[in-house]
């Protein structure tokens, strides 16, 4: 945009659109005077009242975020990184939808107070008819990058802000919404502008390749260094050869436009057919294929085809479908675990996994056995640390009639011959006694089970299946555990993630909302299932399914979307003194003024404003704190 007009200029130049309904020609930048007068149009006037102004709350603003999860999913990692680079300059990064409503911010405190004034809070629409020019709804109307400083707001109640904002593009061409960042007008930097269409390009390099895992795509770029890079073009190609996606980049560099998408042949930009490119990339899957365009330019391309239905290879490997795979979300150590599992499943070799209370060890014991050739046969499950001591080995391998005081008189086959052709799972073995342990040793040495009481050896056979939260190797070293079972039954070994550790929480989420609530399609605010992955969560998957299922209890009849009220009581102050927490750890005081600064800042705002209160909390006099204050 042409350079900033001093305040004064601008003022003129309003004035001069009041008066005779057009901006004074060659004085400011074309786009602005464009958005002036539709601001104009709109009815608002610069030092007017404000026009009422959409905002979307509660059950509205909940169906918006739903509605722009994916913006707001691939949004939100490129947002915490502006931020990084804009941290305690006085400013916020604010993503918006294609409607100007504002679904996520993030920025210094001091700088949020000022811009709550203005509504430049989540939930509130920038559209320019509502607040005149601006960036997030100039970016939008002129579907462009836009930089607006100061009185070159249409309104004069914004004009202590400098924003700037770039709009982000869908695979499709549609517009998606705009990330922006606004603050004082006095801490304008030069780079601002450049900052946000690196961003908004990010975000749309990541919505394409989301977006377009099923089809062909073509990484772009004129050097090869550039594959790989925020400034690479993607390109997407349907199975017959028509250019069905991008990101802008890759329309740039094809010489395309956004309304060429479905509508133009690979064929009609670059000098090679489809099949062609696709048998250079069988047989060089990692080789750069050198594109020349029939503008006689050249770029080099990298081809991602692995999602699409061609046949890339001779033998492709079928993805499995098994018990397994169902409880796969997309977790890489879930699913290491599960792979590994898969390929001992139906083989001679015990399975030790190792996890956190509650991370779901039993249910993938389960799905193992569901997964191999003993899938028809038993599955007994027996937890080693529910068990008396002086039961479990009655419990383990069974009895004969009058073996003890209290036995059954027709006796007991115990769970070792139960699962006889079948699977054997000892949860929590890390807690059997070392009686136990020595029984258990010798059943697995000479697969036969004595009944107490005497009787002859019964012989067994079973997959055996061993979980723990222990170290048993620690445990094993200092004797806690026999060191020759935990070798006989640590045939492979598993990690199972906790819950605060795996990448899938989403995807979980959904799965389990929809266990809980079968015939119901529920859902999760998307801000309150990013606070809940910041939960540790210390009793993993069993802790979250409860609060699940205890917030689906409280949805009424005509709701379907999870929020904050719905949580029980004791998780919403866990969550919010961890936004605290959180929230404090950015703003670490660096000496004892900042430090002090803090403290009032804080008191203040527990207080509502409350000088004498927040001087009660400070213990100090109201003069004392009016000082400061003044200071």
């Amino acid at each position: 945009m042409a350079t900033t007009l001093p305040a004064p200029n601008l003022r003129k130049a309003r004035m001069h659109l009041l008066a005779h309904g057009d901006c004074p020609p060659d004085i400011i930048d074309e786009r602005i005077a464009r958005s002036w007068r539709r601001s104009l149009a709109a009815g608002l006037m610069p030092t007017g009242r404000l026009a009422d102004g959409e905002h979307a709350s509660g059950n509205n603003l909940r169906q918006a975020l739903a509605c722009n999860h994916d913006l707001l999913a691939h949004s939100r990692p490129v947002m915490e990184y502006l931020y990084e680079q804009v941290r305690h300059s006085h400013s916020m990064v604010i993503l918006a939808d294609k409607r100007a409503t504002l679904m996520h911010t993030l920025g210094d405190v001091d700088f949020l107070t000022k811009a709550e004034r203005v509504a430049l809070s989540t939930g509130s629409s920038w559209q320019e008819q509502f607040r005149g020019t601006n960036a997030i709804g100039t970016s939008l109307a002129e579907a462009s990058c836009v930089e607006i400083h100061g009185a070159e707001h249409f309104l004069e109640r914004n004009g202590f802000l400098t924003c700037a904002a770039a709009p982000i593009m869908a695979a499709d061409g549609s517009l998606m919404g705009v990330i922006d960042i606004s603050g004082d007008q006095r801490s304008r930097h030069p780079h601002t502008l450049g900052l946000v269409g690196m961003a908004a390009r990010m975000i749309e390099n990541r919505l394409v390749i989301a977006s377009c895992r099923r089809h062909i795509r073509l990484h772009l770029h004129a050097h090869p260094e550039g594959i790989g890079s925020v400034a690479e073009g993607i390109v997407a190609l349907s199975e017959d050869g028509w250019i069905v996606g991008a990101n802008r980049t890759g329309l740039s560099m094809l010489h395309l436009a956004a309304p060429d998408l479905g509508a133009t042949p690979l064929s009609r930009v670059i000098d090679m057919r489809l099949d062609d490119l696709l048998a250079r990339h069988r047989r060089r899957p990692e080789q750069l294929t050198q594109l020349r365009l029939h503008d006689g330019s050249t770029l080099f391309a990298q081809i991602h085809a692995e999602q699409s239905a061609l046949t890339l290879s001779a033998a492709p490997t079928a993805t499995p479908d098994d018990a397994l795979a169902k409880l796969d979300s997309g977790d890489m150590n879930w699913r290491s675990a599960t792979d590994k599992a898969r390929r001992i499943a139906g083989k001679p070799i015990p399975l030790l996994i190792h996890g956190e209370s509650g991370v779901g060890k039993e249910l993938f014991a389960r799905a193992v056995h569901d997964s191999g050739p003993r899938r028809d046969s038993p599955f007994v499950a027996i937890n080693c640390a529910a068990l008396p001591e002086n039961l479990i080995e009655a419990e383990l391998f069974g009895y004969t009639a009058g073996a003890f005081t209290g036995a059954r008189r027709e006796g007991c086959l115990g769970r070792l011959r139960e699962a006889h052709g079948g699977t054997l799972f000892l949860d929590e073995i890390g807690d059997m006694p070392l009686a136990m342990q020595t029984r258990l040793l010798r059943v697995l040495q000479e697969r036969q089970v004595t009944p107490l009481g005497g009787g002859r050896a019964v012989d067994v056979d079973f997959s055996l299946i061993c979980a723990t939260h222990r170290k048993l190797r620690e445990d094993a070293d200092t004797g806690l555990f026999r060191s020759d079972l935990y070798y006989r039954i640590n045939g492979l070994t598993v990690n199972l993630p906790a819950l605060r550790e795996r990448g899938d929480l989403q995807a979980l989420t959904e799965r389990m909302l929809a266990d809980l609530n079968p015939g119901r399609h529920v859902c999760l605010a998307p801000d309150l299932l990013a606070q809940l992955g910041r939960h540790p969560w210390p009793g993993n998957l069993r802790q979250y399914a409860n609060v699940l299922r205890t917030a689906s209890a409280m949805l009424d009849a005509h709701e379907d979307c999870i929020d904050w009220k719905h949580l029980p009581e004791d998780l919403v102050e866990e969550l919010t003194a961890l936004t605290r927490l959180s929230e404090s750890a950015l703003h670490i005081p660096q000496n004892l003024k900042e430090l002090s600064r803090s403290a009032i800042r804080q008191a203040m705002e527990d207080s509502r404003g409350n000088v004498s209160a927040a001087a009660r909390r400070l213990g100090i006099s109201r003069q004392t704190l009016y000082r400061k204050l003044s200071g």
